[in-house]
């Protein structure tokens, strides 16, 4: 019989003191061993929601998602395979102050240590292996990154069955369901700054992340599709805004226009295009892709791109 694989997410965990990277490692009661901060999924949520709770489960420290920095595989004692995911996450001062820890039956201590006692300290190997990537992206001057999120619209009225102006076509049931459903993995990537075209149905998909965020949405004809299909979009000016601002940011659009956004993005960090473009482009209804970017040097190129599917 086929064992079913377990998955589950986590952190690299990392903060700057005086200019010295130090990253959190775990004492666990249970195992008496020294780990990364990572969980199990929950029914219904995605690794990225998983990454987020498990690290302010077992640290009290709320965190944003930064670069995915890898996966790892094992064998659990009763032969299922485990399949961990983790991403890059700074814990600022603010987060870390707020921290509402206690040592408790699961985690007996937190402890902030330089990346080379990490590595000795660190009690299984997909550990190390796990930091030596993250320390990889370091070592190559990015640490401190932030998202450009770009979006897809949530499934919308087929132009067939709607008699109205396209902009003004609304949302399905099923779109409304995914707009709420993508609203967790979007807060996980710290998402502060929501434009989006200025169509009905992009608008109503980012409606419940600006709710529960308290951010306000910035609507826009430039990436609309009529703006688009006319010759008068500008996604360049959109898309440098963001990057010039540095900070996480969504932009919603549609189908023909996600490509040129996505290629706008890498000629404004100077990164090379390829087909990776493409396939970061072709997203499904509700669908988004995670372009992360160095915060202290934009311009040193896109340094990795996510997908996430909406789940249902």
């Amino acid at each position: 019989m086929t064992q079913t694989a377990i998955y589950a997410a986590g952190g690299v965990v990392w903060r700057l003191v005086e200019g010295a990277l130090f990253v959190l490692v775990i004492h666990r009661t249970k195992y008496a061993d020294v780990t990364l901060p990572k969980g199990k999924v929950d029914p219904g949520e995605t690794l990225a929601e998983t990454a987020v709770r498990e690290i302010r489960e077992e640290t009290g420290i709320s965190v944003n998602l930064g670069i995915p920095v890898g996966m790892s595989r094992y064998r659990m004692p009763k032969g299922h395979e485990k399949v961990v995911h983790y991403w890059s996450a700074e814990a600022d001062e603010a987060a870390i102050r707020a921290s509402t820890f206690v040592p408790n039956k699961e985690i007996a201590a937190l402890e902030w240590v330089t990346p080379k006692k990490a590595r000795s300290y660190l009690s299984y190997p997909v550990d190390v292996e796990i930091l030596d990537s993250f320390l990889a992206y370091v070592d190559d001057g990015v640490l401190e990154t932030f998202p450009v999120v770009v979006l897809r619209h949530a499934k919308a009225k087929p132009r067939d069955k709607w008699d109205g102006a396209d902009r003004k076509r609304p949302l399905t049931s099923l779109g409304e369901k995914q707009s709420k459903v993508i609203v967790g993995p979007l807060r996980a990537f710290g998402v502060r700054k929501i434009v989006t075209s200025d169509a009905a149905r992009c608008v109503s998909t980012v409606a419940p992340l600006a709710k529960a965020t308290g951010h306000k949405i910035d609507r826009t004809t430039l990436i609309s599709q009529d703006a688009f299909d006319d010759g008068s979009a500008d996604i360049r000016t959109v898309v440098g805004a963001r990057v010039r601002a540095r900070k996480p940011a969504l932009v919603c659009s549609h189908r023909p226009v996600i490509p040129e956004i996505l290629r706008e993005l890498a000629l404004a960090t100077g990164t090379l295009t390829g087909t990776y473009l493409s396939d970061a482009a072709t997203l499904s209804v509700g669908a988004f892709s995670v372009v992360h970017l160095s915060r202290t040097n934009p311009g040193s190129g896109i340094v990795s791109i996510e997908t996430h599917e909406p789940r249902l």
